[in-house]
């Protein structure tokens, strides 16, 4: 269950209160666990090792959040907009993001064991160091993504998905 306080500064919809409560607040971790997200736009926020484990994010607008280090697993992120967001060390195991605009965004370190990305926006995407491991990647535009090929072969297709 996530964090009622959390959820309510998120929900406020400002992401510049929101990026002030976090500087103000640097040792605090949000818990946003299973939060239903979906639809709002949070893009510039500061989401940083947030626990967002579960969370229904689907069709958010998350354009350039600071996502670096955040715990993603489980995460509905179908549809979601992740363009030009830090996904640096972000934990995506299990995530779905299906159909969802991950361009230009920093995935460098990023953990994408079993994520569905099938149909997913990743051109220009750095995906170098990533551990893209069962990831399904069956349809995503890969165009001008920093991904090595042993990253690619250790993806799957979408014939594979349970």
């Amino acid at each position: 269950m996530p964090n009622q306080q959390h959820m309510e500064l998120l929900k406020q919809g400002d992401a510049n209160s929101w990026n002030v409560w976090r500087q103000e607040q640097p040792d605090i971790a949000p818990d946003l666990s299973q939060a239903d997200l979906q639809g709002l736009s949070l893009s510039g926020s500061n989401l940083s090792r947030a626990n967002l484990s579960g969370a229904d994010l689907k069709g958010a607008e998350l354009r350039n959040v600071d996502l670096r280090w955040a715990n993603l697993v489980g995460a509905n992120l179908s549809r979601a907009d992740l363009s030009g967001s830090n996904l640096s060390g972000t934990d995506l195991s299990g995530a779905r993001l299906h159909e969802a605009n991950l361009s230009n965004a920093n995935l460098n370190e990023a953990t994408l064991l079993d994520t569905n990305c099938i149909d997913a926006d990743l051109h220009d995407a750095n995906l170098s160091n990533a551990n893209t491991q069962g990831a399904y990647l069956g349809g995503a535009n890969l165009n001008g993504a920093l991904i090595t090929s042993q990253q690619l072969n250790q993806a799957r297709s979408p014939d594979d998905l349970p």
